[in-house]
């Protein structure tokens, strides 16, 4: 009876669909800061 009422709460597609949505924010994130640190260094040379 109590396990019955606990599984209901989780909801594992929206979970992995929220820990997708991170790692893609997080990914994107680190090659825009890999981007400007290589910028930078270009116009450093110049």
């Amino acid at each position: 009876m109590i396990l019955q009422t606990i599984i209901p709460l989780v909801n594992w597609g929206m979970g992995t669909a929220l820990i997708i949505v991170f790692g893609v924010v997080c990914v994107a994130l680190v090659i825009l800061v890999v981007n400007m640190i290589n910028s930078d260094k270009k116009k450093k040379k110049d």
